[in-house]
């Protein structure tokens, strides 16, 4: 989707969502990865669970978190179109190791865990991270870093959006 593209990473809360909204409303293309690009499958494999695999584990938070993945496909077919001049692809993946390469920069947004428990406390039940047991879990990932890529650009996401915002698209030489 672009000559160059960039993936926006970090956990529940970290303002994935918000960057992803404030990169197009400055007219730059956005891939909600999330949105677009994430179902339930292996991590190693891809391949996509099934529904029984699926339904028995569908109350196991810790289950749902770890296979919560991008298609490699799409992921690659997306980098591979270079209609746009840059693309963000924002959200979080638990294979994110398989196609991660194929990026010309990776940020992970990073927040206090004062900043982390605020903002999930903010969020309705039926946004992941609403939910006790789903706070307890992007607190654990936070701390740990378990699920963030360690080459990547830390950012501070605690800032203001705006600022957040100019950081990323100053280190990709792009014009705020």
């Amino acid at each position: 989707m672009g000559i160059r593209n960039y993936l926006i990473e970090g956990v529940s809360g970290t303002g994935k969502t918000s960057v992803a909204t404030e990169l197009q409303r400055r007219g730059y293309h956005v891939v909600h990865g999330d949105r677009e690009l994430a179902y339930q499958g292996d991590p190693r494999t891809g391949e996509a669970l099934v529904s029984s695999q699926h339904g028995q584990n569908s109350l196991d938070i810790n289950f749902r978190h770890r296979h919560h993945i991008w298609h490699l496909d799409k992921v690659k077919s997306l980098v591979a179109d270079k209609s746009h001049p840059i693309s963000f692809f924002c959200g979080g993946s638990r294979n994110f190791h398989r196609f991660i390469d194929l990026f010309d920069g990776v940020f992970v947004l990073d927040v206090d865990p004062e900043t982390l428990k605020r903002r999930l406390a903010g969020r309705a039940e039926d946004e992941f991270g609403g939910k006790p047991d789903e706070q307890d879990l992007v607190l654990r990932v936070h701390a740990t870093k378990e699920d963030t890529p360690t080459d990547a650009t830390s950012i501070d996401a605690t800032r203001p959006l705006a600022s957040v915002v100019d950081d990323i698209l100053s280190k990709c030489g792009a014009a705020g």
